[in-house]
């Protein structure tokens, strides 16, 4: 007899599927994320105004007392002609319409306009912070990577010990340190970071070492010590393993196998402080006197600059929003696709 052939047909690839519903996903997250940033930046306006309405004193206040002649006739007469006894929910709604086209306002305390006021901190901040991740991206895959390949021996001990105690010393300690130990003692470099009107930080590329090293050190530790676990462990997985027996030249076997799976998991890290580097600069530009957009927000905070001071903290929100979004994207697309069953 002859036997009765299975003619099912083969069980469809559950790869595509899942591929095709990760892109769903993606999608979903995108428009998700869009949504509650939205929220978020309209929130912070909200905190942020009224922080600055609930402050002790106001910009009139500031501003004629600086000239010696706050009288209450004069406060109120300048608070009035600044639109400060409007209501709240007046004074908000206007900001709001104009900043929406665009309009930040003119500053109480300097009297320019905010856009071109911020614009220029701006420039200085992202080129600290720009020069920042320039060095920490390189500087953190290559000491991880390679203490990762040396895992347990003496040169990965020294790397390990080294990042832990970066880690546990804060940034304002660390560019007191670094202030010390290079402008004091050696002279090698200024210890503050200060600009003449009208000079550009390229033009003293001095000025920029002590705030950079200041900023990588804070980020530094953290990146290393992702990058080495996921180099050791990538190191030992089965594919690196199969390879090795194979006879394929280690150097491919690190480039082919290991790199990836080191630096695939570091990606949406390094994605946050790349966010942290380009608006969480404060500390190393108040140290250092660096005029950058983070020392523009205390002066406007402390003048009661109200439109400067939203205008700074909503930029720094839109800065940060926006690479947190785009980390959660790459840690979305750098998972594996994995199918039915698996």
């Amino acid at each position: 007899m002859s036997r009765v052939q299975d003619r099912r047909p083969p069980a469809a690839d559950p790869l595509p599927e899942a591929r095709t519903s990760r892109t769903r996903g993606l999608a979903v997250l995108v428009v998700r994320r869009l949504f509650a940033s939205v929220a978020v930046l309209l929130l912070v306006s909200v905190l942020v105004f009224l922080a600055t309405d609930l402050a002790p004193g106001d910009a009139a206040t500031a501003q004629l007392s600086r000239q010696g002649g706050a009288t209450p006739e004069r406060v109120e007469a300048l608070r009035h002609a600044l639109g400060l006894d409007a209501p709240f929910p007046q004074r908000y709604l206007r900001w709001l319409t104009h900043a929406l086209r665009g309009d930040l306002g003119i500053s109480y305390a300097q009297g320019g306009e905010v856009s071109r006021l911020v614009s220029e901190r701006a420039l200085n901040s992202l080129l600290l912070g720009t020069v920042a991740i320039a060095v920490l991206v390189p500087l953190a895959l290559t000491l991880g990577l390679w203490s990762g390949l040396r895992a347990g021996r003496r040169a990965d001990r020294i790397v390990s010990a080294s990042v832990l105690t970066l880690v546990s010393v804060p940034e304002f300690v660390a560019g007191t340190v670094l202030v010390l130990c290079f402008a004091t003692w050696l002279g090698w470099l200024p210890a503050v970071s200060t600009l003449s009107a009208g000079e550009h930080p390229m033009g003293r590329p001095s000025l920029l070492v002590l705030p950079v090293a200041t900023l990588v050190s804070a980020c530094l530790a953290q990146n290393v010590r992702l990058i080495r676990a996921a180099t050791v462990e990538a190191a030992h997985g089965e594919a690196v393993q199969v390879a090795r027996l194979s006879g394929v030249p280690e150097w491919r076997v690190v480039l082919r196998w290991v790199v990836p799976g080191a630096v695939v998991p570091a990606v949406p890290v390094l994605a946050r402080h790349v966010s942290y580097l380009l608006g969480g600069t404060l500390i190393a530009e108040t140290l250092f006197g660096y005029p950058g957009i983070a020392a523009a927000l205390v002066e406007a905070a402390a003048a009661r600059d109200a439109p400067v001071v939203l205008a700074v903290a909503m930029l720094t929100t839109c800065v940060t929003v926006a690479l947190n979004l785009v980390a959660d994207v790459l840690s979305a697309i750098f998972q594996p696709v994995r199918g039915r069953g698996t």
